[in-house]
C-alpha cells in the first residue's frame, strides 16, 4: 500500500501544478502569441545583445515551470515567487556568459536550484513542526480519507484526490519533511520528469550521486507516509 502511496503523492503534486496560475497574467497575455514558434537560440542571441522583448519571451516561457518546481522544494508561495524572480535577475545578469554547453532550460534551472537549495539550507536551522504530532481534527480526518483511498480496490484518478485541499496539504507537508537535497532530486525526477543526466547537470553532482539520492528520497518518502497514515 505504501508503494502506491508514494506514487499517489507524486501524481497529486504533479496535478496541483495545473492549479497554479502564472505569476504575471498581464505579461503572459501581452506576448503569448509572440512565443509561438520562436527559435530559442535566436532568442538567446537577441537577449545577449540586450533585447528586452526577447528576454520577456524567455521569462514567460519558463516562469511557471520554474516557480512550480521551486515551490515544491521550498514549500512557501511567497518564498518561491521571490526565488523565481531572483533567478531571472541572475539570468539577465549572466546571459552573456551562456555558451550553449547545456540547454538554456538546464542552465536556468541550475541557477534556480542553486538559489533554492542555499535558501533552504539557511532556513534548516528554524524549528520544523512535527506533522504526525500536530494534525488537527480536519487534517486527521483527511489522513483517514487518504488511507481509505490508498487501500481501496478501486484506484481513482489522483487528480480527484488532489481536489481535496486537506489531503494536498498533508502530501505537501510530507514532501517538505525530506532533506532538501532529497526533496530536490525527487521533484526534478518524479514530478518534473527530468532524466538523470539533466539532474546531474542542474545540481552539479555525479550521476551516481543523483541515483543514490533518488533511491534514498523515495525510501524516506515511503517511511514518512507510513508515519502519517499509521
Amino acid at each position: 500500500m505504501l508503494l502506491w502511496a508514494s506514487f499517489v503523492t507524486i501524481e497529486v503534486l504533479k496535478w496541483t501544478d495545473k492549479q497554479i496560475e502564472t505569476t504575471d497574467n498581464t505579461l503572459q497575455e501581452s506576448i503569448d502569441n509572440t512565443t509561438i514558434n520562436v527559435d530559442e537560440q535566436d532568442l538567446i542571441r537577441r537577449c545577449q545583445r540586450g533585447d528586452q522583448k526577447a528576454m520577456e519571451i524567455l521569462i514567460v516561457r519558463y516562469q511557471d515551470r520554474l516557480y512550480n518546481t521551486i515551490l515544491k522544494i521550498c514549500s512557501n508561495p511567497e518564498d518561491a515567487a521571490e526565488l523565481t524572480q531572483e533567478t531571472f535577475v541572475k539570468v539577465i545578469e549572466k546571459i552573456t556568459t551562456f555558451k550553449g554547453k547545456s540547454t538554456f532550460y538546464t542552465w536556468l534551472f541550475r541557477i534556480g536550484m542553486n538559489l533554492t537549495l542555499t535558501f533552504c539550507k539557511r532556513r534548516r536551522r528554524l524549528p520544523v513542526q512535527s506533522l504526525d504530532g500536530s494534525l488537527n481534527v480536519q487534517a486527521d480526518t483527511a489522513a483517514s480519507r487518504l488511507s481509505a483511498y490508498l487501500t481501496s480496490r478501486e484506484k481513482l484518478d489522483p487528480a480527484d484526490l488532489a481536489q481535496d485541499r486537506e489531503i494536498r496539504q498533508i502530501l505537501l507537508q510530507t514532501l517538505e519533511r525530506l532533506d532538501e537535497d532529497h526533496r530536490a532530486v525527487l521533484v526534478l525526477r518524479d514530478i518534473e520528469g527530468m532524466n538523470y543526466h539533466q539532474i546531474a547537470q542542474i545540481l552539479e553532482v555525479e550521476l551516481g550521486t543523483v541515483k543514490s539520492r533518488i533511491s534514498r528520497a523515495r525510501a524516506n518518502l515511503k517511511e514518512l507516509l507510513e508515519t502519517v497514515l499509521a
